[in-house]
C-alpha cells in the first residue's frame, strides 16, 4: 500500500459526498459517477459468448460454445470475464480514463466488472496488466492499476501491482493482426516464482485479440500460477474490432 492510499481514499470519499452531474449525460447523478438511466443502457456482454475469450457469439449459438478460435488455438488463459462491450458510450469512457485521465470514471467501469465477476470463485492475487516504464512515464498511470484497487477495496482479492514488470516497450498494437500482436509482445512480461497453485486474474480495461493477457497468462504459468483468468472492464464485439481500433487510435490522437 502506498503512503498516499489514506489520503486518497479520505478525498474520494468527500467527493462521493458532493453533488455530481452524470459523467455521460449530465443529470443528476444516482452512483458511481453515472445515472441510473445511463448505467442500465450501457452496452453489456450478452449470455451467447465464448466461455473461455468472451467473445460475443451469435444468439443461435449454443451455450457455452467455445468460438473457432479458441477452439483452433487454445490460449494460456483458462477464462475471460466481462462486463460490457467495447462499443459507444463504453469505448469513449475507456479513450478518456487512459487518454485524458478521466479518473473518476474508474468508479462506474469497475462497478461493471465487479457486477460481472461476482457470482465467480475469487482468486488469490489479482495482476493489473502492466504498462511499459516509458509509458507510464507518459500516461503518469496505469488504468488496470485504478480498476483492481477499486475490486480490491470492494473486497474481490488482493491486488499486487508490482508483482509482473513490462520488460519490453512494444509498439502499439493499433493495426497489427493477433499473430502480429503475439509476436510482438513475446516475452514483454516477467514474473518472480509465484506459490503452488496460485489462482490469478489479470485485470485490464479492454481486450480485443487477447494476445497481452495470453502472453501474460503464458508468463504467469511459467511462474507457477495453476489458474489464470481475464478480469476485463470491456470486450471487442470481434476479432480485432476495426471500428474499435480506429475509436482508440482517435483517442490518442485528441489526447496528444
Amino acid at each position: 500500500m502506498s503512503l498516499l492510499d489514506p489520503l486518497r481514499h479520505l478525498l474520494e470519499a468527500v467527493i462521493s459526498k458532493l453533488p455530481q452531474p452524470c459523467l455521460l449525460c449530465a443529470s443528476p447523478v444516482g452512483r458511481d459517477g453515472l445515472c441510473d438511466g445511463c448505467r442500465a443502457d450501457l452496452p453489456r456482454l450478452p449470455a451467447a459468448h465464448c466461455p473461455t475469450c468472451a467473445l460475443p457469439l451469435p444468439l443461435a449459438a449454443p451455450s457455452p460454445a467455445l468460438c473457432g478460435r479458441c477452439l483452433r488455438e487454445p490460449p494460456a488463459f483458462d477464462a475471460v470475464f466481462a462486463g460490457l462491450i467495447y462499443t459507444f458510450p463504453v469505448d469513449r469512457m475507456i479513450q478518456r480514463l487512459k487518454f485524458n485521465a478521466a479518473l473518476a470514471l474508474v468508479p462506474a467501469l469497475a462497478g461493471t466488472l465487479l457486477t460481472a465477476i461476482e457470482r465467480h470463485e475469487p482468486p488469490d492475487l489479482m495482476v493489473p496488466m502492466p504498462l511499459s516504464p516509458a509509458r507510464l512515464r507518459v500516461r503518469g498511470f496505469n488504468q488496470a492499476i485504478e480498476i483492481a484497487r477499486r475490486l480490491e477495496r470492494a473486497g474481490v482479492a488482493p491486488m499486487s501491482a508490482n508483482l509482473c514488470q513490462r520488460v519490453r516497450d512494444t509498439p502499439h498494437q493499433t493495426g497489427l493482426s493477433r499473430a502480429q500482436r503475439r509476436a510482438n509482445l513475446r516475452h514483454a512480461f516477467q514474473s518472480p516464482t509465484l506459490p503452488k497453485n496460485t489462482r490469478v486474474a489479470v485485470v485490464d480495461d479492454v481486450m480485443t485479440t487477447g494476445a497481452s493477457l495470453d502472453e501474460l497468462a503464458r508468463t504467469l504459468k511459467r511462474a507457477g500460477a495453476a489458474h489464470v483468468v481475464g478480469w476485463m472492464v470491456a470486450r471487442t464485439p470481434g476479432y480485432i474490432g476495426v471500428s474499435a481500433e480506429r475509436s482508440a487510435a482517435a483517442g490518442r490522437q485528441s489526447a496528444g
